[in-house]
């Protein structure tokens, strides 16, 4: 056993969080290149945390010591969703899983691919209407927004665009609780950006009790059937379904395909993806690799234990980097390439090794339910455009926190395809 390399530094002084907030990629990269290794520590939210960078590190904390490694009940998660799947531990955990789990597999699943599919086309089917380039990232946010609305609420913009708005609205400004100070401060004509989330909240969960209360079909009548805890269990899990962060994951991903596959030089492989399913899918994982939606997790031990071959005390955070592990040279050969063959090749049957949506026994339970939603938008975009930057040059470095995207908006001239096919492809088993 290892003493970790790094140094957590002193309390306060010594903390890490304003560089590693700035540039969390940078942070690692030049730590992992200083130690020699991708496994170090450092001072993150004045915790000592050892940082996890590597494949084989990444399933030691997700996999084998998920029992070891727990979600911080202190997490600014739990005040702006309060008790759910995400935030708790142990046994609660595991039961909420086993509840949860058939809401977004198999009949629940495929009940919604109707709906999935003609939120696509309405979002979609004008792309090259005006001739004008199309700013992707909130075009495809929007996109999101109607399918999580649609799906776990019933709520359509057609139908009831007042509420459409108002929700969003309220999504909108309940997401800043996570990135605003946590600090509930109210005074006459100004509230914190943390105090406007919790109103945003409560106004949000008003909304979801009314449904709970008058809807039987869909996700919500799964959802009241289901052998919950509490009478608020519900209501806290519709929350979170329809909070920002999926319409966001969804615009991070669906922006980083657009980008990668964009212009004449990608032709063929755009060609490929229209013609062969199975090679839109390794488009897709590659996608994930290369651009994670979220940046990592946080996780804190229980007891004494360790990482790696490196000792880590009871109560050290240890935080996964998504975007370094997807680049652990260990495991993906040239790792800064776009290359979607390496998973029909060397990395065939290694999906499992991505954590852009967690991984292990806590990994988000509606990963299936996103791939759905990436075929059925990749798939429209494919079968009706070709597409390309529009100016050709912008800058299209990347933000990693708290979604990762361009830093600057990327726009998209698209151009339909003589022929579009109707059908959407596929997805492969």
């Amino acid at each position: 056993m290892s003493k970790l390399v790094g140094t957590a530094g002193v309390s306060v002084l010594g903390d890490k969080s304003l560089e590693f907030y700035r540039d969390p990629v940078a942070f690692c990269e030049q730590r992992i290149e200083k130690h020699g290794t991708r496994i170090f520590q450092s001072r993150l939210l004045n915790k000592p945390t050892s940082f996890v960078c590597s494949v084989e590190g990444m399933k030691e904390l997700l996999c084998e010591k998920s029992s070891v490694f727990l979600k911080d009940p202190t997490d600014v998660m739990h005040n702006m969703y309060g008790d759910n799947i995400v935030t708790a531990n142990g046994e609660e955990a595991c039961l909420l899983r086993l509840s949860l789990t058939n809401l977004f597999t198999g009949k629940c699943l495929s009940s919604g691919s109707d709906l999935i599919n003609s939120v696509s086309e309405r979002c979609l089917k004008d792309l090259s209407a005006t001739g004008e380039p199309v700013s992707v990232y909130p075009l495809f946010k929007r996109l999101g927004t109607e399918l999580v609305l649609g799906l776990f609420l019933n709520v359509n913009p057609d139908e009831t665009p007042e509420l459409f708005q108002d929700i969003t609205a309220l999504c909108t400004l309940h997401w800043h609780g996570i990135i605003s100070t946590p600090v509930r401060v109210k005074v006459p004509l100004w509230s914190s950006g943390f105090c406007t989330a919790l109103e945003a909240k409560d106004k949000l969960m008003d909304i979801i009790k009314d449904k709970l209360e008058c809807q039987r079909q869909g996700f919500v009548g799964y959802l009241r059937d289901l052998p919950l805890p509490d009478a608020s269990c519900a209501s806290q899990h519709l929350l979170l379904f329809i909070s920002a962060l999926i319409p966001k994951a969804l615009a991070s991903l669906l922006t980083s395909f657009t980008l990668v596959l964009s212009g004449a030089g990608k032709k063929e492989i755009r060609n490929r993806a229209r013609a062969d399913p199975d090679y839109l899918y390794y488009v897709l994982l590659e996608v994930q690799r290369l651009w994670p939606p979220f940046i990592g997790g946080r996780r804190i031990a229980n007891h004494d234990t360790t990482l790696g071959g490196f000792h880590i005390p009871k109560g050290y955070a240890a935080m996964y980097i998504s975007h370094a592990i997807h680049r652990d040279p260990e495991v993906f050969h040239q790792p800064e390439d776009f290359l979607p063959e390496r998973w029909s090749g060397r990395n065939a049957g290694q999906e499992h090794l991505l954590c852009s949506l967690g991984n292990g026994p806590r990994n988000c339970i509606g990963v299936q339910l996103n791939n759905v939603f990436l075929k059925a938008a990749c798939g429209y975009l494919l079968q009706h455009y070709d597409w390309d930057l529009s100016p050709y040059s912008q800058d299209l470095q990347y933000k990693w926190l708290p979604v990762s995207r361009p830093t600057v908006p990327p726009m998209v001239s698209f151009t339909e395809l003589e022929s579009s096919a109707t059908d959407l492809p596929d997805s492969p088993p």
